[in-house]
């Protein structure tokens, strides 16, 4: 399985701290070897590095640990493999385009035939189920609306109910982001936190790293980090239930929406 990290903020934040954690977890503190990710958004787009090393000891994921780039919108994954060689091709987070903005997505799980299910016109470059899941799930969204729909709360419960249709058929914990909200699916095992005033330190469970938030913040800054698992000792996380998604935006918890397959109507008995 693979692990997962997202960030969502209210002002400009770097992720130097929860990547440093999550690039210990790439090959060190736990066995997710095969490859790294982390894509950055700058407005509607996104800035994304992918390596096929271990993240732990990547030269790239090193460069990224030590220069802060602040972002609004930040999804991070360490790969094992499950599905498809070790490649850039196969390496989370996927990036589409669709109406005029990037849409990041990254997968932890398996999804049992997602290949087998028609694809839109979003086709995958490599040979994961999870590529093929994003490609599905972008797909769906393009037919499903001519735009970028004007009401959030539609594309919040529509990315639910696909969430919970392509689900159906294995592991789908993901996190997809569009350049304004995260979305956060726990199939079984997702955790999030909002770091908000008071603030105070934070120490990182996989590296020997502490930072006192109160130092670098000021009382209206909001930061959401989701991760597979908790990626500090000293903060209070809260673990998602299986099927649920979550909806970030500007640092905060919007709306926690059923994520489920819906049950398929049974056939009438004639007379």
């Amino acid at each position: 399985m693979c692990e997962l990290l997202g960030m969502e903020c209210n002002v400009p934040t770097d992720i130097v701290f929860s990547f440093s954690g999550l690039r210990q977890r790439g090959g060190k503190t736990a066995p997710h070897a095969d490859g790294w990710g982390l894509a950055l958004y700058d407005g509607p787009v996104a800035r994304v590095f992918l390596d096929p090393d271990p993240a732990v000891e990547s030269p790239l994921a090193r460069f990224v640990a030590e220069n802060p780039i602040k972002t609004l919108l930040a999804i991070g994954h360490v790969r094992k493999r499950t599905r498809g060689p070790v490649c850039v091709a196969n390496t989370h987070p996927f990036v589409r385009e669709l109406w005029g903005r990037h849409w990041v997505f990254a997968h932890n799980g398996t999804v049992e035939g997602a290949r087998k299910k028609k694809l839109g016109r979003f086709r995958p470059l490599g040979t994961t189920d999870s590529e093929h899941a994003c490609c599905l799930l972008l797909g769906a969204l393009d037919s499903a609306f001519p735009g970028y729909p004007r009401r959030p709360t539609e594309l919040w419960q529509a990315v639910a109910e696909l969430g919970g249709e392509i689900g159906a058929g294995g592991t789908f914990n993901f996190l997809l982001g569009d350049g304004r909200h995260l979305f956060a699916r726990c199939a079984t095992n997702l955790h999030y936190l909002v770091r908000k005033a008071p603030f105070g330190p934070a120490t990182l469970a996989d590296d020997d790293v502490r930072v006192d938030f109160s130092e670098l913040t000021t009382p209206t800054d909001r930061v959401a980090v989701v991760a597979t698992r908790p990626l500090t000792t000293n903060e209070v996380w809260t673990q998602g239930k299986p099927g649920e998604l979550w909806v970030f935006d500007r640092g905060a918890l919007r709306a926690t929406l059923p994520s489920v397959a819906k049950p398929t109507p049974r056939a009438r008995r004639s007379a």
